[in-house]
This record gives C-alpha cells, sequence and structure tokens, in this order.
C-alpha cells in the first residue's frame, strides 16, 4: 500500500512538473473543465455547478467517454469514477454497477451479492428509466456507443429517485450541435473480429434539432462461444415552441444476442484454460432481447421562478436466455412518467429558497417462462434443446416514489440543504402452474420508505466548495425473493435493504480552471441485507430449497480523490494541450453482524444427516471490494491535428467468497491511443484512429461471481488487442 502512495505522487509531481503558461494561448477549448459549466440532471440547488452540491457527483464527456473505443461503458467508467466500478457477464452484456462496495442482492450458490442481474442502482438513458419496476437493471440492449454524456451520482440518492440506494446513473445519448446539418459514417475494426458502422445525420435548427443513429456491432469473441452481435437505432429531436416550452422525443430500437460461455472455476482461471464451462457451452448459453423504448418530456416555463419537466416513458423489451440451469422465455413491458416542479424564490437581498417537487411512477407487466434444457435424441446436434416447462409467472409490479428537496442560499455562498422522498413498492406474483387446490397468487407490499437528505454546503472564492451531508434509501425485495414456491409461503416479515450514508466533501477549480478537484469521504451503512438460508431435503443429502431472510449489516468506509490538471495550453505551439489526470478510491469493506445460514454436508463426515449451519461473517471484509483502485493518465492534442491519450488502471486484490479464503490477485492495464482529425475544406472532416488495450498482456477479468464456487471467473482478453476506425463526416 505504501509503495502505491508513493508512486501516486511521484506520478502527481512529475504532471506538476509539466505545467507552462504560454502568454499568446488564446484557446480555452479545455475551459470545460471548469465546475462551473457542468450541468447536474436534478438538484435543488438552480445553480448547477458540482461546486454547489452537495454530494459526489461525476460527469463524463465525449474525451473520457471514447479514450478507448467508446463501446463499452465499463472501459470509460472504470478508468474515471473513483469508488464506482462496472462489470460485465459477456463481451458486451449482463453489465452492473458497483458503487462503493454495495453488492446487489443475494443470489448465487452460498452468496450474499447478485451475480445475475443489477439491483440497488437505478439507470436512467434520456429520462426514461432502465431500471424497471421491481430495481432490476438490464443493460444488454444499450448502444454505449452513442452515449454522449454520463452523470453518476455516488451514495444513497432515494429523496430524488426513490430506490437508489447505491447511487443514480443517468446516461443522456448524443444530441444535435446547435447550427449544424451534417451526415458522418464511421467504421471501426479491432481484435477478435470486432466490427462497429455507424451511421448518424443530425440538423440543428434554431427552433428545432433531430439526430438520428444506427450501429451495426458484431464481435466473434476472444474465447469458444463468446460471439456477440448487435443492431441499434436511436432518434432523438428537440422542438422549442416558444419561449417558455420545450419538448424533447427520443425513440430506441435494439436487437442484441450475446453468447455466454460460463464462469471459470478458479483452476481453469489460474491455468489459463479459457474453454468454458461444459454445461453453459451445451445449452447454448446466451442473451438474445428485442427492445423498444420511447419517451417524450414537455418543459414549461411558468415564470422565471417556476418551470415544469414532465415525462412519459415506456419500454417493451422480448427476450430469451440460457445459462447452465435451462431456457428462459421473458416478456416485460414497462411504462410511466417522471414529473417535477423546480422553484426558486429571493427571500431578500441575501436569502434564496429553491426547490424541487415532484413525483415518479413506474408499472411493469412481465410474463416469464422457464424450462429445462435436453438432449435431443431423434436429432443430435452441438447443443441441448429446450424440454419440459418448470415455471410459468405473470408478474405485476409497480412503484411510485414523491420526493421534496430545498436549499436555503444564505450569505457568505453558504448554503442549506434538506429533502425527503417517500417509496411504494407493489408486487403480484401468479403461478400458472400452480396444481389445482394450491396458492397461485402471492402479493406483497414495500411502504414507508422514507428516505432524508440533509447537507450543508459553502462556496468559497467562487472555486472551492466544502460540505457535509447525510442521506438515506432503500431497495426492496424483487419477485423472487418475497414467496417460497415450493411451500407456497409468503415471507410477510421480510423488510427492504436501508442504506444510510454520512459523507464529507470538497471540491474545486483552481489555477484560473486549469486544475479540477474533487475529494470526498465517507461511511454507507447497509441493513437488513437480504440473504438466504437453505432447507435440507427429507433425505438430507440435497438442498430442497432457499428463501430469503433479512441478515446483517455491512459496513463500508472509504475515500475519493479526482484531479484533473491542464498541464499546457497553447494557441500557438505544436501542442495545443496536455491534460494529465489521476483518481484513486481506498475502501474498507466489513460485515457487521452477519451471519449466513447454508446447508453443511454430514454424510461427508460420518454424520447421518445434512442440516442448517450458521456461517457467521461478521468483521471480514466484504467480498467483491477491492481495497485499493487508483487511474492515472494523460490526454494531449495538438494543432495539426494529433491527438491521443495514455491510462493505466490499477485494481487491488480483492475477497470474492465472504469466508475470506478465496482471493482475487491485483492487476494493472496499460490502455493507450491515437488518432488525427482534420477539416478538409468547409464540408468534409475526417478523424483516423488506433489504439491498444492490455498493452502488457496482463490476465484479468471482466467479473468475478461471488460466492459461487466452483464457478467464479469471467475472463478478459489476457494478450494485448488492437482496434482502429475511421469516421468522415460532411457538413451541409
Amino acid at each position: 500500500m505504501q509503495k502505491t502512495f508513493l508512486l501516486l505522487a511521484a506520478l502527481a509531481a512529475s504532471y506538476t512538473g509539466l505545467a507552462q503558461t504560454d502568454a499568446a494561448a488564446t484557446d480555452t477549448s479545455n475551459r470545460h473543465r471548469s465546475l462551473d459549466e457542468v450541468e447536474v440532471t436534478a438538484t435543488s440547488n438552480p445553480k448547477k455547478s458540482l461546486l454547489y452540491q452537495p454530494v459526489s457527483i461525476v460527469k463524463l464527456n465525449k474525451v473520457e467517454l471514447k479514450r478507448s473505443t467508446g463501446l463499452f461503458l465499463d472501459d470509460a467508467i472504470n478508468a474515471n469514477i473513483p469508488g464506482v466500478y462496472m462489470e460485465r457477464r459477456s463481451v458486451s452484456g449482463g453489465q452492473q454497477f458497483n458503487i462503493r462496495g454495495y453488492g446487489s442482492g443475494a443470489w448465487g450458490t452460498r452468496g450474499i451479492n447478485s451475480n445475475f442481474d443489477g439491483q440497488g442502482y437505478k439507470v436512467y438513458l434520456n429520462g426514461i428509466p432502465l431500471t424497471d419496476a421491481e430495481g432490476i437493471t438490464v443493460m444488454d440492449d444499450i448502444d454505449f456507443g452513442s452515449v454522449g454524456n454520463v452523470e453518476v451520482v455516488k451514495g444513497a440518492s432515494g429523496t430524488l429517485y426513490g430506490m437508489a440506494i447505491s447511487g443514480v446513473v443517468n446516461l443522456t445519448t448524443l444530441k444535435p450541435e446547435n447550427g449544424t446539418t451534417s451526415i458522418s459514417q464511421q467504421a471501426m475494426v479491432g481484435s477478435y473480429g470486432l466490427q462497429r458502422y455507424t451511421t448518424t445525420l443530425q440538423i440543428g435548427g434554431e427552433r428545432s434539432s433531430l439526430l438520428v443513429n444506427y450501429g451495426k456491432q458484431v464481435y466473434d469473441g476472444f474465447m469458444p462461444h463468446t460471439s456477440s452481435h448487435k443492431d441499434f437505432v436511436n432518434v432523438f429531436g428537440e422542438f422549442r415552441a416558444n419561449e417558455k416550452q420545450t419538448i424533447n422525443a427520443y425513440v430506441g430500437y435494439s436487437n442484441s444476442y450475446d453468447q455466454r460461455n460460463g464462469e471459470l472455476t478458479i483452476g481453469q482461471y489460474d491455468t489459463l484454460d479459457y474453454s468454458g464451462n461444459p454445461r453453459y457451452i451445451a445449452n447454448d448459453a446466451h442473451s438474445a432481447l428485442i427492445s423498444f423504448r420511447a419517451g417524450l418530456s414537455h418543459r414549461y416555463e411558468f415564470n422565471k421562478n417556476i418551470s415544469n419537466t414532465t415525462t412519459v416513458f415506456g419500454t417493451g423489451i422480448t427476450s430469451n436466455s440460457s445459462s447452465a440451469g435451462g431456457w428462459t422465455d421473458k416478456a416485460p413491458l414497462n411504462y410511466g412518467l417522471r414529473s417535477t416542479v423546480d422553484m426558486k424564490f429571493a427571500l431578500n437581498e441575501k436569502f434564496g429558497l429553491s426547490g424541487i417537487a415532484g413525483v415518479e411512477a413506474q408499472r411493469q407487466n412481465a410474463q416469464t417462462v422457464g424450462y429445462t434444457m435436453v438432449k435431443d435424441s431423434t436429432n443430435p446436434g452441438p447443443y441441448n434443446i429446450i424440454g419440459a416447462t418448470r415455471s410459468n409467472q405473470y408478474t405485476v409490479s409497480s412503484t411510485w416514489s414523491a420526493f421534496t428537496e430545498w436549499t436555503l442560499s444564505m450569505p457568505f455562498d453558504l448554503s442549506f440543504t434538506a429533502g425527503v422522498g417517500l417509496s411504494k413498492m407493489n408486487i403480484e406474483l401468479n403461478d400458472r402452474l400452480a396444481g389445482i387446490g394450491a396458492n397461485s397468487q402471492y402479493k406483497a407490499t414495500y411502504s414507508d420508505m422514507v428516505s432524508p437528505h440533509f447537507a450543508l454546503n459553502k462556496v468559497f472564492s467562487k472555486n472551492i466548495s466544502a460540505y457535509v451531508s447525510y442521506s438515506q434509501a432503500y431497495k426492496a425485495p424483487v419477485s423472487s425473493y418475497f414467496f417460497i414456491p415450493v411451500t407456497g409461503e409468503v415471507l410477510t416479515g421480510l423488510k427492504p435493504e436501508k442504506g444510510t450514508q454520512i459523507e464529507i466533501g470538497t471540491k474545486g477549480s483552481l489555477l484560473h480552471d486549469r486544475l479540477v478537484y474533487q475529494l470526498a469521504a465517507y461511511n454507507a451503512v447497509f441493513s437488513n441485507k437480504i440473504t438466504a438460508v437453505a432447507v435440507p431435503d427429507t433425505t438430507g443429502t440435497a438442498t430442497a430449497y432457499s428463501y430469503m431472510v433479512n441478515g446483517g449489516e455491512v459496513n463500508n468506509k472509504g475515500i475519493e480523490a479526482l484531479i484533473k490538471y491542464t498541464a499546457y495550453q497553447s494557441a500557438t505551439g505544436f501542442f495545443s494541450s496536455v491534460n494529465p489526470f489521476v483518481n484513486l478510491a481506498v475502501t474498507d469493506a466489513t460485515y457487521n453482524d452477519f451471519k449466513f445460514e447454508t446447508l453443511t454436508n454430514k454424510k461427508n463426515s460420518g454424520k447421518k444427516n445434512d442440516s442448517v449451519a450458521v456461517s457467521d461473517y461478521s468483521n471480514k471484509v466484504v467480498a467483491g471490494v477491492p481495497p485499493l483502485t487508483f487511474n492515472v493518465g494523460v490526454d494531449f492534442a495538438t494543432r495539426p491535428g494529433l491527438y491521443g491519450n495514455v491510462v493505466y488502471s490499477y485494481r487491488d486484490a480483492m475477497y470474492f467468497t465472504s469466508d475470506n479464503i478465496n482471493k482475487t490477485e491485483a492487476y494493472g492495464l496499460l490502455n493507450a491511443k491515437l488518432g488525427y482529425r482534420k477539416s478538409l475544406g468547409s464540408h468534409f472532416d475526417v478523424d483516423a484512429f488506433a489504439g491498444a488495450n492490455n498493452i502488457t498482456g496482463t490476465q484479468y477479468y471482466y467479473m468475478v461471481f461471488l460466492n459461487q464456487l466452483p464457478d467464479a471467473y469471467l475472463p478478459a482478453p489476457n494478450e494485448i488487442n488492437f482496434f482502429g476506425g475511421l469516421t468522415l463526416k460532411y457538413n451541409f
């Protein structure tokens, strides 16, 4: 650990030594680093600079999103946002966020955290929730290559966003440039059969604008049975009816297919045996989705003090997936609205009051059918086929939240924020395969999820802020948690998980906006963590079924730092800008009074029957949370048009079983990209680029399944891999 911090200090010192001042410099293209020019999606403070927001928020712009291929969002998230880690189950599917060490659920063979879906955070795309009405987020069908901005709110965010116990991710697709009309074509190729073709039409007028984006993406995979192919269509339009009204519309279509070859055992991973899991491959494991989502947003300014923004949305998905356990068809339909009123009032010359009040409501109707998979005895082939139906469930889930938050602005740039959100979720599950006389309908309601937020913020000289905040949020159980299918019992005592966070931090924009930083220390406690109890069968040789209970607490403490620096900027020199950056997260995550029940095998120990035993993880390190991560890199641009970056990313060793027996190895990745962009006359723009990932050929992983031995690792390419592309743009 000491060596790591000495390395960081040396790197920071070397970057500082690059600082220069060019008296002739007039190029202000890097002034976007100023915190005063960054807007926040939802806030009670009308000053939407990060300096005035008493919470950890990180925004990613086009430069950060496109440092690598720009196709896989985890590349940008993991390199730029300390305390947030994004992982994926396949080449371009099964994506999940881990925010400040929060594990997402209870699934897994012996686990406390979810390996199969994203829970505990909320994700929005152009104001449309990707998180469904139960709180589950699937992003297989999202075109991350068309995302133009990302905003991540770290920590309990229940006041403004409902059931967001660990944070919120707001994604925004590319939008038309004002006053321009253009069409562009990009072609990208890379190692392991990567191909991406993107066609973009944008029309930016004075009162209206339109962007149409089509992307086709293909990848053969670096392991057997890991290919991927996707088609995306994104349409975004904006119409300014008058000075008071603005209408935004978004329509997206995706057709996505990702093969899975399963998790590797520890032995396979250690010996570089990337052949995969035979049970996954035999069942032709995959994830296939066709989705259509649309949203219509209307903003109306009643006067200079009050405005309303209302968004109605709907998402329809048809999906099928298979894994080692079988085949699942699912067809969810989500729809709802989010409406907010922004207000600001001048109380007198020195005091002002601003606030936001609103409601978000969402409903999902979903049909889910599960099947076994068997060999085809009449026509043997490489894969198993669908067998008997083993489950057929129809669920109706609805959630709503009402919220309000207010900020009192006081003299000396001091402000106090207070708010509260109230959330409720209803779940109804209908078992279509229930026998005669059996219970076929299960219902649960989770209410009184009250999420307060209090914060004090002080801005010094319009450049530095310091804050302290307290916040709460909840995550209610999903439909598969609240009843026991084998017995028909509804778990009436199951409680939502509760997250409580205390945070202190400071942000700044110094040296005439050349140095931007964020520093935060937090303590996040997640109580009533949902876990599983295993019940043995009558023979005592296997698990008959499992059911969910509330366990103990997870106590996560950490420090996060982010620095961006304009070391050099010139309008006349060869280099127009040199921008180093560094970020790090130090985390101490432990289980508090956490007991987990498992099935013990007494037969193997000479005893008669299996039984349920208690595993006590209290005071152990939380699985899946590395103690240290950091990134260091530099972006540069030249007047002739050359640009590029170099990034080194480090991820510490971590436990991946809660008993702290099994641990990953630490790893570091070195990535680089070099490009050339130029305007050819008044109509044509060209951008050519090439890059390399994992330059040093390091073995690492996309994801580690927690508490699910013997299968554990989903590996990433352990050899250097390349990509390159060309974009041609015609400006009318």
